[in-house]
């Protein structure tokens, strides 16, 4: 795996009368990549290229910039769920209708199409929804990687869940894969396109063609299924 550098204190640049702040991080990339999200742009470079190279890459393609910056200030915000007696979420992409009980001791039980929550004075219904979801997604998470690892020819990785607010997955330079427990409100053919994406880093630790290559070998629409989870994750609702 490259190593990358901490990042550098924030710059700011000026993009048709705006001022844009930037996250700077240089590793042993070949090329200068642009990406932009909830935390603004940042900038991802070669160790040496030069702060002139960067800054007229981001000039180049300064419209992107400011339209993406302006898209994520616009973003609605998504309410919170409140989670009672009937209300119905998707999992896996099938309906599962929340059932608030009284009756016996767990404190949440998995039925057909149904999931049955006892809240008490410690424990409200979301979050109980949420950590069972929680178990749910690594239990689901761990059987598609021991499907799909072998088909690639690695070992079963470490899995760790995650909660980051905007990647979906990750692969360390060890092989260890961390997916973010939400996927578990996508369908299955979404989580298995993460879960190919994350496999596939162990073969190519980068975004190269070869990687790419690799991820069609274990799902061949995969430009499909990406579409589906940046189309998803703008309505996934919180607890």
């Amino acid at each position: 795996m490259p190593s990358i550098t901490p990042p550098e204190p924030a710059r700011s640049i000026v993009i048709a009368g705006q001022a844009v702040a930037y996250q700077l991080r240089r590793s042993q990339r070949r090329t200068i990549g642009l990406a932009i999200d909830h935390r603004g742009l940042r900038v991802g470079a070669p160790t040496r290229a030069r702060i002139g190279d960067i800054e007229d890459l981001i000039l180049e393609h300064g419209q992107w910039v400011l339209d993406k910056l302006a898209a994520w200030r616009d973003r609605p915000s998504v309410d919170r769920l409140e989670i009672t007696d009937g209300t119905v979420i998707f999992a896996l992409g099938e309906p599962l209708t929340v059932a608030i009980t009284k009756l016996g001791r767990a404190h949440w039980q998995f039925g057909p199409g149904t999931i049955y929550l006892r809240p008490d004075a410690k424990h409200h219904a979301g979050q109980l929804l949420e950590r069972a979801l929680r178990e749910k997604a690594r239990a689901v998470f761990a059987e598609r990687l021991a499907i799909y690892a072998p088909l690639l020819g690695v070992a079963m990785p470490a899995l760790r869940l995650s909660a980051a607010r905007t990647r979906w997955g990750s692969c360390n330079h060890r092989g260890d894969i961390s997916l973010n427990w939400r996927l578990i409100l996508m369908p299955l053919t979404v989580v298995d396109y993460v879960v190919a994406h994350e496999l596939a880093h162990i073969r190519e630790m980068n975004h190269s063609p070869r990687f790419w290559a690799v991820v069609e070998k274990l799902c061949p629409d995969w430009r499909h299924r990406r579409l589906e989870l940046r189309q998803l994750a703008r309505s996934l609702p919180r607890f």
